[in-house]
């Protein structure tokens, strides 16, 4: 099966960004395709490079950016969203790219299943 996640909050703002990963990581190894993740509204906090967690504390972004490059999975910032919150090219976090709500659609009718996460 593959899917599609739309990610709306911030990795700092509540569990939603860490379920999304929870959930891509065990698809993945259950043998499922992530078609994409898109980062939407604060979700767009994911994608950013200069986030400092304080020490001890999981870095919610370096882990979306390892998923990346180990497992090909594809992470969509949406531009407007990500504009809006001052996330630029020059800060965005490897793994990621700058994309347009085009690409959310488009991943949401490739996929089997289109999965949610934030408020």
């Amino acid at each position: 099966m593959k899917f599609a996640l739309f990610v709306t909050d911030s990795p700092h703002g509540g569990q939603a960004s860490a379920s999304a990963f929870a959930f891509a990581s065990a698809a993945l190894d259950r043998g499922h395709g992530i078609e994409r993740v898109f980062f939407y509204c604060e979700g767009v906090h994911n994608a950013n490079r200069l986030a400092a967690p304080p020490g001890g504390e999981r870095s919610q972004v370096r882990e979306w950016s390892r998923m990346a490059a180990e497992r090909g999975v594809d992470l969509a910032v949406c531009i407007n969203a990500g504009l809006r919150r001052g996330l630029r090219e020059v800060n965005l976090a490897p793994g990621f790219r700058i994309s347009g709500l085009g690409q959310f659609v488009e991943a949401a009718i490739a996929a089997d299943r289109l999965v949610s996460f934030g408020g």
